[in-house]
């Protein structure tokens, strides 16, 4: 079976092409059969006198073995699903849950991990071997290693369930984005739209061999209809249709409808949090992030709401005057992103469509590459000739002084069967292997851009780029790691409400002029973006910041209370609202059920951990508040940041890090300065 099974032969790179979901099932069992076995061998060896390179190393190659076949899968379920590779990767959760449990329920492992973290040899361990033990103890106690036998079945079961779970929620979120569709035959319907915009849309159409034009639930047409369609009526069936998908709401009520699965997700998400001896899933969640507590994660988020909700309000209130004032006097949901725009271009004369030109996909990125390369010291190229799961994947090269560091594969724009939003993986983590060869890092970029259409090479709003920065942020946490331990080295081990913190950092660049200067250029011209133009886009940067800023802390808090009160008797919609009193300035219609396509909490790994986003944004403001004193483009600046954050991974504590950075620790005033959420910035 082994010899034609693509999953099973040893390889640099993973063959996407040659993979097939027949290969999947039979894979992923024979690899959990031999690791089975494997581990029974390996204990049995090391007795009760366990070595770091009998035991650590060892499981670091059965989990090596087992995500170099998984982790094609999943990126392949995410950017290409197809009905027969979703069958084949969900036929195997509850077997990847079981076999994950086992691990972390099995005595005789955790005793060997005890006995090498109290040996003598474990004193002479560098920081980040002492952290992988420490790591590995807790999480053997997370997994209920000291749980009564009855008690550690039903932890497998939720375990397993929750996998199932969160599989059903992401694919019934696809299938519901796919299933709405808006064919339009009169091109009026769609005036305020830009060239681009209807170009893809006559694409979408002609893809399914209809004339006209095609709207979809996918964001980029999403978003352009929700900002430049004069014609309301359009705005408010699209916004109705998205955000009502997977729910009991909307054109589809009833179709995919995520509802029941929220709920089953939480109850089994809080038997899980009791069963482990914490409260509530919250507090299950902090024992492995660096907020402290439950109180100070809400205190931190609500004094930021405190601090915000007045420039919301006052953001809102021009707003509905200036919308008055072009003849819409009840402003809507779906009004907010059209007049929010227009008002944009009133005040500041700047529109993102009209920015798009100037930030043509290449030289985006020929700039962000020459901005961290000038920062870090590296080299980055295009390597052709690579395997990949689509034809527009590229492939790229990181080098240092002419010696590999790492690759990354980009995937860049929005299709078909592809999952929705922005995100980073880690296809293969750097370590030190059993023979001694160094393994490099490579990594998954994905995010959902507008391709290229009618002969233009694909053109990024500035808040794209933005969002194209802050993936890349992340790529490079994992890439530039300098650990030699596959438990700490990339993104592995971070807490993870300081996971964040490399890829908002990275941000800041898209807002500087001598950034932004590498960066921009007329796709036509190669006109740099004019001085003009500059002024008022840095003007806007902070338009609206005040409800932005509420929008995001509605979403933590939402989550976080979601989390830690989950039983009070209180549905998913009444938490939601109740959280909307303290902190929104704007209500949506009532048929509005966001929660049901809240991926990030529901799908991923941010559950009651959704601060993170705003806790990170703390620590990057603060951390390039550094450069702003020593030169956006300081290399020595530069090189700390690389040695002191990324070359660390997770192998010390985040604020340890971060100190070492800043000479102290984070401020918040640095994130309200940039937001303009200050009386000096409002000025």
């Amino acid at each position: 079976m082994s010899e034609n099974n693509p999953l099973l032969q040893p390889y640099d790179l993973p063959p996407f092409s040659a993979i097939r979901p027949e290969h999947v099932q039979p894979a992923i069992e024979h690899i959990l059969a031999g690791n089975r076995a494997a581990l029974v061998r390996m204990l049995a060896e090391q007795g009760s006198k366990p070595t770091w390179e009998g035991l650590v190393l060892a499981m670091d190659e059965l989990n090596d073995r087992l995500g170099a076949a998984w982790s094609p899968v999943s990126h392949l379920n995410a950017v290409c699903n197809s009905p027969q590779l979703r069958q084949a990767y969900e036929a195997c959760l509850p077997a990847l849950s079981a076999y994950s449990t086992e691990l972390g329920q099995n005595r005789a492992l955790f005793d060997a991990f005890q006995a090498l973290a109290a040996s003598p040899e474990a004193s002479q361990f560098d920081t980040a071997q002492k952290t992988i033990l420490e790591h590995s103890l807790r999480d053997f106690r997370l997994s209920g290693i000291d749980l009564p036998p009855a008690q550690q079945k039903r932890y497998a079961e939720v375990q397993s369930k929750l996998s199932e779970l969160g599989s059903q929620f992401s694919n019934q979120l696809l299938d519901a984005t796919q299933a709405w569709t808006k064919h339009i035959t009169d091109e009026a319907a769609l005036a305020g739209l830009a060239d681009s915009a209807k170009a893809q849309m006559a694409a979408a159409a002609q893809a399914k061999g209809l004339e006209g034009w095609l709207v979809t639930l996918e964001f980029p047409s999403y978003y352009a209809v929700m900002t430049y369609a004069h014609d309301r009526a359009l705005r408010e069936e699209v916004y109705n249709a998205y955000c009502t998908r997977a729910s009991d709401q909307g054109p589809n009520a009833g179709q995919n409808d995520n509802g029941p699965v929220m709920e089953h997700i939480l109850g089994l998400r809080q038997e899980l949090a009791q069963l482990l001896g914490f409260a509530n899933y919250a507090e299950l969640s902090l024992a492995t992030k660096m907020a402290e507590s439950s109180d100070q994660v809400l205190s931190f988020l609500r004094d930021l709401a405190r601090r915000s909700k007045p420039f919301a309000a006052d953001d809102l209130q021009q707003l509905k005057a200036f919308a008055a004032e072009q003849g819409c006097s009840d402003l809507q949901s779906w009004d907010s992103g059209y007049y929010g725009e227009k008002l944009r271009e009133q005040r500041y004369s700047v529109s993102q469509e009209a920015l798009r030109a100037y930030f043509p996909i290449d030289k985006v990125l020929g700039g962000l590459f020459s901005i961290v390369e000038r920062l870090y010291g590296i080299q980055i190229n295009e390597l052709k000739g690579f395997d990949t799961w689509h034809p527009d994947v590229r492939l790229f090269e990181i080098s240092e002084n002419g010696q590999h560091v790492g690759r990354f594969f980009f995937d860049l724009y929005a299709r078909a069967n592809k999952r929705g939003g922005a995100w980073m993986d880690g296809a293969r983590d750097r370590r030190r292997t059993a023979e001694g060869t160094l393994q490099s890092p490579v990594a998954n970029l994905v995010c959902n851009f507008t391709p290229a259409v009618a002969g233009k090479p694909a053109l990024l709003t500035h808040d794209e780029v933005t969002t194209l920065f802050h993936e890349f942020g992340h790529g490079l946490h994992h890439l530039l790691t300098r650990i030699e331990h596959a438990g700490v080295s990339g993104i592995n081990g971070v807490a993870w409400d300081a996971v964040e913190l490399p890829s908002q950092f990275m941000e800041n660049w898209c807002w500087e002029p001598e950034g932004l200067a590498l960066i921009s250029g007329h796709y036509e011209t190669g006109e740099p973006l004019p001085q003009a133009l500059l002024e008022k886009m840095l003007a806007a940067r902070n338009f609206q910041s005040g409800l932005i800023m509420l929008r995001q802390l509605e979403f933590s808090l939402f989550d976080f209370e979601l989390h830690a009160t989950h039983g009070d008797g209180r549905s998913v919609a009444q938490v939601l609202d109740a959280i909307r009193d303290e902190v929104s300035v704007m209500r949506p219609p009532a048929y509005n059920r966001f929660p049901n396509s809240f991926a990030h909490i529901f799908a991923g790994g941010y559950a009651a951990g959704y601060y993170s986003y705003k806790w990170a944004e703390v620590l990057s403001a603060d951390a390039f508040s550094r450069f702003e004193e020593e030169g956006v483009f300081n290399a020595e600046t530069g090189r700390a940041f690389r040695e002191a954050i990324l070359a660390r991974g997770g192998s010390q504590a985040p604020m340890v890090l971060f100190v070492d950075f800043r000479g102290r620790e984070p401020s918040i005033d640095a994130l309200l300065r940039h937001s303009g959420l200050t009386e000096e910035a409002a000025a």
